[in-house]
């Protein structure tokens, strides 16, 4: 369950238009959010890859609920995804600005992603909503 909340709440900070068309007066609270989303994005991308490495170290649950075991893969997916995306500029500092290689592949990556950051947010929230249902019925 916890999976499934940590989802949407990175997915409404990742796709702040959206909340804002439908709650004006959530801009203030954006905009709290807004200087740690570097750090957000890091904590995600990094739980989000840990998930990923998880639901493969524990395949065996795929024979025992296999919808389950979807849910935990793709919310992962979409978890390290957005993380990558709201950290890029912390990763970059941090670990890419000495390599050019790996940072001229993280840029293409990111300029790939990015354009569908809005798409992969709304994901998210469905996802999330999805993985909280999932936890409950499974």
């Amino acid at each position: 369950m916890i999976w499934g909340i940590s989802l949407i709440f990175l997915s409404v900070v990742a796709v702040p238009s959206l909340l804002l068309s439908r709650k004006p007066d959530a801009k203030e609270l954006l905009a709290k959010v807004e200087p740690y989303q570097g750090w957000i994005g890091i904590v995600f991308f990094f739980w989000g890859t840990w998930g990923i490495i998880s639901a493969v170290l524990n395949i065996d649950v795929l024979s025992i609920a296999p919808i389950w075991w979807a849910t935990w893969v793709t919310s992962c997916v979409v978890m390290a995804a957005l993380g990558f995306m709201l950290g890029y500029s912390l990763l970059n500092q941090w670990f890419l600005s000495n390599n050019a290689t790996a940072k001229l592949k993280a840029d293409q990556m990111r300029s790939a992603i990015a354009p569908k950051q809005g798409k992969l947010g709304i994901v998210g929230i469905i996802l999330g909503t999805w993985a909280i249902i999932a936890n409950i019925m499974f």
